[in-house]
């Protein structure tokens, strides 16, 4: 059968075989150029010591709600904003305003991700504050959003219990090129089923260096660390620590030795 058109006839693969060519060729333009994007997004979060974060999940998993309850317990000790990426409506960045941070709206109609440029475009009107946390809160997706760097110091998956536990092996891209899950919902796992442990196994073994909270936007439980771990590595009004500036050259390090492997450049 042929891959393409789904003909059941391999006979022509020769015509498709050069769509194919084309297509490949497309989106790996496609794919570079948001890389250049992304790098300036990187290079101007650093300048301006603004923490970016790139929240993914698939729908429902509750990002929104998480961000709204992180903001409740951050406000008032560090700078906040955040960029939201939906297909349609701007009830989120509503959503997020009413928490009482500033909020800028993406919609990307039938596009199925945010892209760097966009989110460059975002920051040029929202104007993420130095020293703070910028959450870009993406289109509800495993898929396409793994392709895309945003140039975000760390890519963050939020996972809930009432999804299938074995979403890390589903979806492996979106767990390996993520640094931090988020199990969200907890309070709803004695009434699902749904195995923790191997869930949070699965993540690990696709991403060894995966950090990992449960927590429930909804109770706070287990939020505390997660609020935690983000002033951690928050620089704040100061200057950067030395510390800081080596985690962040380590994680970009590491970041672009996945990418070395995955294109088959590097050795495992």
């Amino acid at each position: 059968m042929c891959t393409v058109c789904g003909c059941g006839d391999d006979e022509h693969g020769h015509e498709h075989h050069g769509k194919n060519t084309r297509q490949v060729s497309v989106e790996t333009d496609l794919l570079a150029q948001n890389d250049a994007h992304a790098q300036n997004n990187r290079a101007w979060f650093e300048r301006e010591r603004v923490l970016a974060l790139n929240l993914v999940s698939s729908p429902g998993s509750g990002k929104t709600s998480l961000l709204t309850a992180t903001i409740e317990r951050l406000r008032d000790r560090l700078p906040l904003a955040v960029i939201e990426g939906d297909q349609q409506t701007s009830r989120d960045a509503v959503r997020i305003r009413q928490a009482g941070v500033a909020a800028v709206q993406i919609n990307t109609g039938k596009g199925c991700h945010l892209d760097a440029h966009r989110v460059g475009h975002a920051c040029e009107d929202l104007e993420p504050p130095k020293g703070g946390i910028l959450f870009i809160e993406n289109v509800g997706n495993l898929v396409c959003p793994a392709a895309f760097d945003l140039g975000e110091a760390f890519r963050v998956v939020v996972l809930s219990v009432t999804e299938g536990d074995d979403k890390p092996f589903k979806y492996p891209d979106m767990f390996q090129t993520s640094r931090v899950m988020i199990v969200n919902k907890l309070d709803l796992l004695p009434h699902v089923d749904f195995d923790l442990d191997a869930c949070i196994e699965q993540a690990r073994r696709l991403n060894p260096e995966m950090e990992v909270f449960q927590l429930s936007a909804r109770t706070g439980q287990g939020m505390e660390a997660w609020v935690q771990w983000l002033e951690d590595r928050c620089s704040g009004p100061g200057d950067v620590s030395e510390g800081q500036e080596l985690e962040a050259l380590r994680q970009r390090v590491a970041e672009l030795e996945s990418r070395l492997q995955q294109a088959g450049l590097m050795k495992s």
